[in-house]
């Protein structure tokens, strides 16, 4: 059987003259000269091996084969030209989605800010959230459930590539008539020494305050999941806490103060990650790129917890 090749052109073409009923008014609205417009016109009936109009001196009228092609070239001409400007719309961020995944932490103190601004700059983008912890964050990158993640995490897998949103600094949480909240100095051995009540495992600061102290024990006397929980407790008189300082808004709480704390290898680093060698959309793209432009701001002389 032949091949038949047909383009977006031809079919313009054809519907310009079942529309026009003449050649010359068919060549003008494709932008022809009229030769190349009848030209073109025969190439296209030779190709289908069909006449698809009847020609006299006054006017052009389909034949029955070319009523035959007519409905289904408008249904092509038009999906074609609604695919066209769809991609129009996402290149251009008048339309698209971006989903991430994020740190509950970042997600709920940080995060709304960038996407308020993200939604201003862009009204069609939708957004999409996952606020997990690291791990399940990364792997939802992994499984291109996300477009790319904010995570506790500087040395992804190999598949997988990070860059430094930046570094989130340790505070001391206690009560302020605890000794720690006057004391000059703040050591690890301080540290250690009281009750501490930490979170879970399963929370990226677990692990980091664990490598920090390690060899040093610690008192621990609860663990707890939920950074609510985690004040109450501390205001309570239960123990104390060390957290990053873009979590201290979680625990801000009248009673309680925050001391920022320099230990070695003590600090969180906040990154961006995305699958390596894979290209964001557009919208994605902008989305990253404004998280760089408005980096959270942390360091030793942040304070979040009031002191009442």
């Amino acid at each position: 059987m032949k091949e038949i090749n047909l383009s977006s052109r031809d079919l313009r073409a054809f519907l310009a003259l079942a529309d026009q009923h003449s050649f010359t008014r068919a060549a003008q609205v494709c932008h022809l000269s009229q030769s190349a417009f009848s030209s073109l016109i025969r190439a296209i009936e030779d190709t289908l091996g069909a006449r698809l109009f009847d020609r006299d001196t006054r006017n052009v009228e389909l034949t029955p084969q070319g009523r035959m092609l007519e409905e289904s070239a408008r249904r092509m001409v038009g999906q074609f030209d609604a695919m066209i400007d769809e991609f129009r719309g996402y290149a251009t961020l008048r339309k698209g989605r971006v989903s991430i995944a994020a740190l509950p932490s970042i997600a709920a103190g940080w995060l709304p800010g960038v996407f308020a601004e993200f939604r201003q700059r862009h009204p069609g983008i939708d957004l999409g959230l996952a606020d997990t912890l690291s791990a399940p964050s990364l792997e939802l990158v992994r499984t291109n459930s996300v477009d790319f993640a904010l995570a506790s995490s500087d040395t992804p897998a190999q598949d997988l590539e990070s860059k430094l949103l930046c570094n989130d600094h340790f505070h001391l949480v206690c009560r302020q008539d605890h000794p720690l909240a006057s004391r000059p100095r703040i050591s690890a051995r301080d540290l250690a020494a009281a009750p501490f009540i930490h979170l879970a495992r399963s929370h990226s600061v677990r692990m980091q305050l664990e490598r920090a102290f390690h060899p040093m024990p610690m008192n621990i006397v609860l663990e707890v999941e939920q950074l609510a929980t985690l004040t109450g407790m501390i205001a309570a008189g239960l123990g104390i806490t060390v957290v990053p300082a873009l979590t201290l808004y979680e625990l801000d709480r009248p009673g309680l103060v925050s001391r920022p704390l320099s230990m070695p290898g003590l600090v969180r680093k906040i990154c961006l990650i995305r699958r390596r060698g894979a290209s964001l959309s557009p919208a994605a793209q902008q989305l990253y790129d404004l998280m760089l432009q408005m980096r959270p701001t942390t360091g030793p002389a942040m304070r979040v917890a009031r002191r009442a």
